[in-house]
């Protein structure tokens, strides 16, 4: 796995070079530099899960068969091209949400003299992907279902962002808007399609399936991504930003989050007078209340309960699977991220 791992990482420089050189525009100098710092602050500095998972469930879909280099190359390109698709997801929702930190470092749109100029980098990284697509796909007899999985998952999750933003609007006016259902149906839609289910889908693509053959497995990874939400959400709140590499603002933002849609449920109508007060503020000291709240509310223990019994159910699915790219993406997953419990 190490190996497949060290050949994906060198496909990123060739696919950049490339993108770099594009004939469809005259780069000037100064464009050129500004692209190729934008790409190497934006793209490869996550944990690369979603796109290593294409090569890694690949693999497993090919029964133990060794893969010729061409087949890593192309699915080392897929899994780039999520990367890609990740990467103007964040610089976007970090607009959105004004954070201020992302995998250990500040948002692409706080550093110096880019600001506002990340909208367009964004969108040139979501075109980048259907550049790099046509380059090495549009000979394969599944480039056409390549094309629309990619935009099928891209509008999927643009409007799981919609349904975010308008539930947080709504809750800035009224909590009691947020319910356990619309939470998991934003994380559904927002991240479960693009961040689980397409790595798996382009594996699949790749080995020659038809993905209507496969409804069973996308209800699985679907439930996989809530889980890893909720398990966001928690270090949201709870978490070490010097471990998670991130700040958390949902309290500030006003998000509808695993936290305090719990809360809601357990508060009683003096604790939920106190959320609507200070819920969705950046006053440090309405966020410390609303943590008080959750902790005197227990909720870190509330937490703990519901990521054990998930975590059981997931492993019961996932064993009882009979394919082995869920098992690959479970075991990915949970090894790069581990079980987050109470501290």
């Amino acid at each position: 796995m190490s190996d497949l791992k060290s050949k994906f990482l060198q496909v990123y420089p060739i696919l950049k070079s490339e993108l770099l050189q594009d004939p469809a525009f005259e780069y000037t100098d100064d464009s050129r530099l500004w692209i190729d710092r934008m790409l190497d602050y934006n793209v490869p500095r996550g944990k690369l899960d979603r796109g290593l998972s294409v090569v890694y469930c690949y693999k497993s879909l090919m029964e133990g068969k060794e893969l010729s280099e061409n087949e890593i190359f192309l699915t080392s390109v897929l899994g780039w091209c999520i990367e890609w698709l990740q990467a103007f997801a964040l610089i976007i929702d970090d607009i959105m949400d004004n954070s201020h930190t992302r995998r250990g470092q500040p948002c692409w749109f706080r550093v110096p003299k880019v600001g506002m100029i990340a909208i367009n980098d964004g969108l040139i990284l979501r075109n980048q992907v259907g550049r790099i697509l046509k380059t090495y796909f549009r000979d394969q007899p599944f480039y056409e279902e390549l094309l629309d999985l990619f935009n099928e998952v891209e509008f999927q999750s643009l409007c799981g962002e919609m349904l975010d933003l308008i539930c947080t609007h709504q809750g800035e006016k009224d909590l009691s808007k947020y319910s356990i259902p619309l939470y998991f149906r934003v994380a559904e839609y927002k991240g479960a399609y693009y961040s689980i289910y397409l790595p798996v889908a382009c594996a699949l693509l790749m080995a020659g399936e038809n993905l209507d053959d496969h409804l069973e497995m996308k209800k699985i990874l679907v439930e996989m991504a809530a889980y890893f939400q909720v398990q966001d959400d928690y270090l949201d709140c709870f978490g070490d930003p010097e471990v998670t590499g991130k700040v958390g603002t949902d309290i500030e933002d006003c998000k509808c989050s695993w936290l305090v849609v719990k809360a809601l449920e357990l508060a009683n109508e003096e604790q939920k007078q106190l959320l609507n007060e200070h819920y969705g503020k950046e006053d440090p000291a309405c966020v410390a209340k609303v943590k008080e709240l959750y902790r005197a509310l227990d909720l870190e223990s509330v937490y703990e309960e519901y990521e054990r019994k998930s975590y059981e159910k997931l492993i019961n699915s996932v064993a009882n699977h009979p394919s082995k790219a869920v098992k690959v993406v479970w075991g990915k997953y949970i090894t790069s991220r581990g079980r987050v419990m109470k501290s």
